[in-house]
């Protein structure tokens, strides 16, 4: 029995959820999932930005710009469905494209430049985009109301499964 219901919806998740096993389940229940790729998945993130960093400019891209608190942010979306040269395609249930978003960032003279790599099972480099941006949302919502509201990140729960209770206490809270 499952708990949520995805189907027609686009499942969006961190790095942590990169698990066969996750993205199998998320297409059994027929949705679409945009999912971070770091180091957990070693080999498929290598090579995923070796291709990106090697065949970039022959895809097509869409770049943003965010001003935001004396910050400015430069966004660049790519998305590549033609992916028949991945060797770990096969692995992955109905994995059908690999996202990158290059952000360039300048604050205060200095200058921050990093990649963020996704596997996907979308095909449209618009709905790509709106995932990624939705789920930084949220993400970045949630954790800013964590930490600044309830101090989460300077919290000195350590002991057994308070860590655990207290964030669930909070997070209901928020509801």
């Amino acid at each position: 029995m499952d708990l949520i219901d995805v189907e027609n919806a686009i499942v969006t998740a961190d790095a942590m959820s990169c698990q066969k096993t996750i993205v199998k389940k998320i297409s059994k229940e027929k949705a679409d999932y945009v999912i971070g790729l770091k180091g957990n998945q070693l080999t498929l993130l290598e090579d995923v930005s070796l291709y990106f960093k090697d065949f970039s400019q022959e895809l097509p891209k869409h770049t943003t710009k965010d001003i935001d608190h004396g910050r400015v942010e430069n966004k660049e979306y790519q998305l590549l469905t033609d992916i028949l040269w991945l060797s770990q395609k096969n692995e992955w249930t109905n994995l059908k494209g690999i996202g990158v978003v290059k952000s360039t960032v300048y604050e205060k003279e200095e200058k921050y430049e990093y990649n963020r790599y996704f596997i996907t099972s979308l095909t449209d480099l618009n709905e790509f985009i709106y995932a990624v941006r939705k789920h930084w949302s949220i993400e970045n919502q949630l954790h800013w109301c964590l930490d600044v509201i309830f101090g989460e990140d300077s919290s000195r729960a350590k002991k057994d499964n308070s860590p655990l209770n207290l964030n669930v206490l909070r997070k209901t809270a928020l509801l």
